[in-house]
């Protein structure tokens, strides 16, 4: 198999070493900024640079774009234009809307790893960085099914687990799990900083006279060592982790998302609002429960609902019709049931066939069996 690589940084740099590594895939790769290249090669993530985007498709299989989220829809149309029929084009961006209703060509799959790290660049590049993550991928009814096979599968074998949804409702949830958060962090850092940064001129000049004895020690134990602001605590430090990542990357991000965004801050005002006050008014209960719901929340949130457990093979009887494979996928999807692995069978005269899906929970199994069957489609467990 051979891969495409457009824009090799840490994502694209990761993709490579992991299907070099996992798949036995070869790698050719294009990144217009200096030195890129010959890291990518030295790291191993590359098995060929080449010299543009055109010279990277050449016989590929399966393309990966990876740019800045403003940048994407023309360097997609660059790659589709470059690439081959049977060539499945994705991205790694963090917004999918405005890609999606961007580019319109059935080889196209918008793609979102839900995985980084805080060092940018090739060099912090590795294969494992995809182990056990969730890849959002946002089909539309234009999805051309064999090649939406093909990347599931390819996204499989890199360790990531591969989940479809449409991308209103993925732009929407990354609001709220991933860009509100980063908003989040901006603002505790500003706010800590300007609060910290007060606390340590307090006492260095007073209103009408000198700094009191007591106002000058408390300016000294908040200045610390060589006028430095004090130490933060490790809560402070985890969840501000994120606060000024790459602007470039982000700013993009944030314009691009802005109305999902703004509906995720306003909420989080509202609950802010709430908090705020239970606390003027003393009201210990309401404190009490709101903090208890949190830890729930938070568990539920974070608790792996498929990890182990049995796996289930259902089989779906489908029409040979465009956009079949995505619909599928969508909704299971959307109902939260995760495709561990898939394969298409097409009947020998093309009119119809069926999809294998492997599912993991019997009653994962069973929900993806009711799901189906409400989009009118045959469905058998095997």
């Amino acid at each position: 198999m051979r891969i495409a690589i457009l824009g090799v940084g840490l994502i694209g740099g990761s993709i490579g070493l992991a299907v070099r590594e996992r798949l036995g895939a070869e790698v050719a790769g294009f990144d217009p900024a200096d030195g890129v290249l010959d890291t990518a090669l030295q790291v191993g993530a590359l098995d060929r640079a080449a010299p543009d985007a055109p010279a990277a498709l050449a016989g590929a299989e399966a393309a990966f774009v990876a740019a800045p989220v403003g940048a994407l829809p023309g360097a997609i149309g660059a790659a589709l234009a470059a690439a081959g029929d049977d060539c499945v084009v994705s991205d790694v961006g963090s917004t999918k809307r405005s890609v999606v209703e961007a580019v319109r060509d059935e080889r196209f799959i918008g793609g979102h790893p839900l995985a980084g790290a805080e060092n940018a660049g090739v060099r912090h590049a590795r294969a494992e960085l995809f182990d056990g993550a969730t890849w959002y991928l946002t089909p539309t009814a234009s999805t051309r099914g064999t090649l939406y096979e093909r990347l599931h599968r390819l996204l499989s074998g890199l360790g990531a687990r591969p989940a479809a949804l449409d991308a209103e409702t993925h732009d929407r949830m990354l609001a709220t799990v991933s860009h509100l958060p980063h908003v989040l962090a901006n603002v505790l850092v500003a706010q800590a900083a300007r609060a910290l940064s007060e606390e340590a001129s307090l006492g260095t000049k007073r209103p009408g006279g000198d700094a009191s004895a007591g106002d000058e020690h408390r300016a000294e134990r908040w200045r610390g060592e060589a006028g430095r602001l004090p130490a933060t605590g490790p809560s402070f430090r985890d969840i501000t982790r994120v606060a000024g990542a790459n602007t470039a990357i982000w700013r993009d991000i944030y314009l691009a998302n802005a109305d999902a965004l703004i509906g995720a801050i306003d909420d989080a005002t509202a609950r802010l609002a709430a908090v705020r006050g239970a606390l003027a008014a003393g009201d210990a209960t309401a404190i009490a429960a709101w903090n208890d719901a949190a830890r729930e929340d938070r568990r539920r949130l974070l608790e792996a609902d498929l990890a182990g457990g049995t796996v289930a093979e259902l089989r779906v009887s489908v029409p040979n019709r465009p956009g079949v494979v995505a619909e599928v996928a969508l909704a299971l999807g959307r109902g939260g049931i995760n495709i561990l692995d898939m394969a298409l069978h097409p009947a020998p005269d093309r009119s119809s066939g069926y999809i294998v899906l492997w599912i993991a929970g019997a009653d994962r199994a069973a929900q993806a069996e009711a799901l189906v069957a409400g989009l009118g489609l045959p469905v058998a467990r095997a």
